[in-house]
């Protein structure tokens, strides 16, 4: 049977469909320029320039040196199972939000897609000084919790095939120094935990743990975020406790739910 086809929404919205469409062009097509995608939507050169900078922003694209625009970490996430993006969040969220009851700190989900981590779910606490939620947010691996954590799982040629200096070629400083790498990878592996000290973000500590499937693989990450100021190295035993608990829960919730 022939597919039927696609209605019109009946109250369009221009700017919407504009961006919408500048992003698949993006994900299709690799680099094109402000005027070539303000040829191609039909709009001003200042309009298309507004929509690529949205776009940048929101991470659905990047901009190189040449000033070619080129689809961002979100579009790429394309690579990583879809279903099994939405299962997780679907299983994890119950678990955000008994780790918030327990700690009263913000709780997080994130995935690895190559060399960055995103958030695919955020439940917030309710402490008037608080880290919001991440949700939707896309930072390099190497300076999350959870980004650490996953990397740490590749083999030595995995990583440097992640790391591998030609991704890097148009912006050689966002490349991590691989040796200083490893040997952070190795102890993560021992410790079976990480903690990121404002290496994300200014003023915002976060402690993780990994989350796996049945057979080992590691699927995702698990963390708490909280203000700096409000982190007690002490707490840290108590804050990993908690997180692997919850990390177990999640795991036997995920066999359940095949």
């Amino acid at each position: 049977m022939d597919k039927p086809l696609k209605t019109p929404p009946p109250y369009p919205i221009a700017s919407v469909d504009h961006a919408l469409r500048a992003a698949t062009i993006l994900q299709m097509e690799g680099g094109v320029t402000v005027s070539q995608i303000a040829e191609r939507l039909g709009v001003a050169r200042s309009t298309a320039h507004r929509l690529l900078a949205m776009l940048v922003y929101r991470d659905f694209a990047v901009q190189d040196e040449d000033r070619h625009y080129r689809a961002g970490p979100v579009l790429e996430l394309a690579a990583h199972s879809q279903s099994l993006v939405s299962r997780l969040r679907t299983a994890a969220l119950p678990h955000l939000q008994r780790i918030v009851g327990l700690v009263d700190e913000t709780a997080n989900l994130i995935v690895r897609t190559g060399d960055t981590a995103r958030f695919i779910a955020s439940v917030e606490c309710r402490q008037a000084l608080r880290v919001g939620s991440r949700e939707g947010m896309v930072f390099p691996a190497h300076r999350t919790t959870a980004g650490l954590l996953l990397l740490a799982e590749l083999p030595d040629e995995q990583l440097e095939e992640v790391y591998a200096p030609e991704r890097y070629r148009d912006r050689p400083g966002d490349r991590p120094d691989l040796s200083a790498l490893r040997t952070e990878l190795r102890r993560l592996r021992r410790n079976g935990f990480a903690v990121n000290r404002e290496r994300s973000e200014r003023g915002l500590v976060a402690v993780g743990v990994t989350v796996r499937d049945r057979d080992s693989t590691a699927l995702a990450g698990l963390s708490v975020s909280m203000p700096g100021v409000r982190y007690d190295p002490h707490d840290l035993q108590s804050l990993v406790s908690t997180l692997n608990a919850a990390a177990h829960a999640l795991e036997e919730d995920l066999v359940e739910r095949r």
